[in-house]
């Protein structure tokens, strides 16, 4: 993805989430806000998807993009707006370590992450994923910045991560400009191109507002 938006004259900085709490990822992607000298607009995919839905609060930030991602409103968590949804099948494939922390299997990368990639795509995805506190699924949304900011969101019609009517549900919720790819949980490298041209709109339409 980032070569992709380089190449279309956008400043492209990717955080590093250190994934240990909600409050600790979104000091992180403020930290990354700060440093710019422009206005921001937000990507998340997945869990950053929470992330940027409680940082996009900041001033300098004029837009969201959510991949595939989970957006809570106010007062709500991953676990509450992911109840009224059958599980999905990635869930059979988290494992929790002594200190609360999940990682997934390589089964679960293959088969139910990233099901439309190569192999060595998927065993790349399995060298370096981080481990993900399992305290962040609870944790709560104060403001959702998505009630005041304009939005726009990829739906990935075969994600066997997230719900795919949880995210068309989602995007409804916040009026976003949507698009649906049949794509898996990892649309941004399965369908680089359709993210990469969104995320172009989107920093048009936002950078001009």
């Amino acid at each position: 993805m980032i070569p992709l938006l380089q190449a279309k004259g956008l400043h492209v900085v990717a955080v590093q989430n250190p994934l240990t709490s909600l409050a600790d990822d979104v000091a992180a992607t403020k930290r990354a806000i700060a440093l710019q000298d422009g206005p921001v607009l937000l990507v998340g995919h997945s869990y950053g998807g929470v992330v940027i839905t409680e940082a996009g609060n900041d001033p300098k930030v004029v837009g969201l993009v959510y991949v595939a991602a989970l957006a809570p409103p106010d007062g709500q968590s991953v676990a509450s707006i992911s109840k009224p949804y059958p599980p999905t099948p990635l869930g059979a494939e988290i494992h929790a370590d002594p200190d609360g922390f999940l990682t997934l299997t390589p089964k679960g990368i293959a088969e139910d992450l990233a099901q439309d990639l190569t192999e060595k795509e998927k065993q790349l995805l399995t060298a370096t994923q981080g481990p993900t506190a399992a305290a962040v699924f609870g944790a709560t949304i104060t403001t959702a910045a998505w009630k005041s900011k304009p939005t726009w969101f990829v739906i990935a019609s075969n994600d066997r991560a997230v719900s795919p009517e949880l995210e068309k549900a989602e995007a409804t919720t916040m009026k976003a400009t949507s698009i649906t790819v049949p794509s898996s949980h990892v649309p941004m490298l399965s369908h680089p191109k359709e993210v990469a041209d969104l995320i172009e709109q989107a920093a048009a339409k936002a950078g001009n507002q």
